[in-house]
């Protein structure tokens, strides 16, 4: 298990881990204060070895990732997933429901997260990292990025249709429910504003939604400033941006961690 540092304290760390990039964020759970928090984005999507290249130097380079840790959380932030309603779900048979949307090799390790209203998010760690982190930190908790959002979306009060849109650097997360319930939950890259906003729009095309009703939540990496938000803005009447789902304080710059550090946040 991870190492305690303290007796009067209690400290955990959550890690995203894509290809486009690396988060980490650590929680005094005590002082319900982030004590540290680092964003690193790669010019250009690697492989999962380099990948793991990348996250060996940030250990080397960087002193208070080394600091002893309560408990340990990886989120795995890929398009390697799909839903499955959990009566339809069987472990033995968990890669046959990723077959249809995604590459799979015979030496993949297919993993799963339960989620709150009979859904299954079945997906693909890379199992190099969770080896990594295993020989480092021994027993540790790891997670699929769309099943942070869904349980965090779902917490809040739903009405009418709501659109939560997480932008990260080159891709997208979106999740829409309605009155409670999970109407859909996809990821979308993009490289272009233009293809930010297709996307967006032929989703609430398909599901019926209308622009001028339906509201669309922001969160992650994204601002007032950016061109993908000054185009979408053109076409939806109704954008806001998530407000802090969280009651943590910062010790290090707040709005950059309300924004690129909403996935680890809410993942404590």
């Amino acid at each position: 298990m991870v190492t305690s540092n303290s007796q009067n304290t209690q400290k955990k760390l959550s890690i995203q881990v894509s290809l486009n990039g690396l988060s980490f964020c650590i929680l005094d759970e005590s002082s319900k204060s982030v004590v540290f928090s680092k964003t690193l984005n790669f010019e250009k999507q690697l492989d999962p070895i380099k990948l793991l290249s990348k996250i060996e130097l940030e250990y080397e380079n960087e002193s208070r990732l080394n600091q002893p840790v309560d408990d340990v959380k990886v989120i795995f932030s890929n398009a390697l997933f799909t839903l499955v309603p959990e009566e339809l779900f069987s472990e033995e048979q968990a890669s046959s429901f990723l077959k249809f949307n995604a590459k799979i090799l015979k030496t993949d390790f297919v993993a799963f997260d339960k989620l709150s209203e009979g859904i299954v998010n079945v997906y693909i760690p890379y199992a190099n990292i969770t080896n990594y982190f295993f020989d480092k930190y021994g027993e540790f908790e790891y997670q699929h990025s769309m099943s942070v959002l869904i349980e965090t979306f779902l917490q809040q009060e739903q009405g009418t249709a709501k659109a939560f849109l997480h932008c990260q650097p080159n891709h997208f997360e979106l999740v829409i429910i309605e009155k409670g319930k999970l109407l859909f939950a996809n990821s979308f890259e993009y490289e272009t504003s233009e293809d930010f906003l297709y996307y967006l729009l032929f989703t609430a095309e398909q599901l019926g939604l209308d622009p001028e009703e339906f509201e669309l939540v922001l969160c992650g990496n994204i601002s007032k400033d950016a061109e993908a938000y000054k185009l979408a803005w053109n076409y939806i009447k109704n954008i806001s941006f998530a407000g802090p789902l969280h009651s943590f304080t910062f010790d290090t710059s707040k709005e950059q961690n309300e924004q690129a550090g909403f996935l680890l946040l809410n993942s404590f």
